[in-house]
């Protein structure tokens, strides 16, 4: 006796393997795949723009883009947008904190030149006396 296979389950098309970035099968990835492949690997972009007249160079810009996602910038070691106080709420009460420190230090500062000050004239009373 010999057994068959049914007919149809042989003849289903081929399965395409899953792509990363959720790439569809006619091989063109969206534009939401190419920017998270950018943000998770990071893109750089660099460039020089100058400006000459007869040789003589009256412009130059430099120009540094980098294009990466949060996480990666700090994996990068990147973070100055945590202590900018124009970006930061954490940053712009650090500031004030430092501000307040400063401004006391310069207290502190002053209440000491004033105290030498004195010190000095007793020292000096003291010698003109003795």
């Amino acid at each position: 006796m010999t057994t068959t296979e049914p007919v149809a389950g042989r003849l289903d098309p081929p399965r395409l393997p899953a792509s990363p970035y959720g790439q569809g099968a006619e091989g063109a990835p969206s534009l939401a795949d190419i920017l998270e492949r950018v943000l998770d690997k990071g893109v750089v972009i660099a460039g020089d723009i100058r400006v000459n007249l007869l040789d003589i160079e009256l412009l130059t810009i430099k120009l540094r883009l980098l294009v990466a996602s949060v996480d990666k910038a700090k994996e990068m070691g990147i973070d100055w947008w945590e202590h900018d106080p124009s970006l930061s709420s954490r940053a712009r009460t650090r500031a004030v904190r430092d501000d307040d420190a400063e401004r006391s230090l310069t207290e502190e500062n002053a209440r000491l030149r004033a105290e030498i000050a004195a010190l000095r004239a007793r020292a000096e009373d003291r010698s003109v006396d003795g």
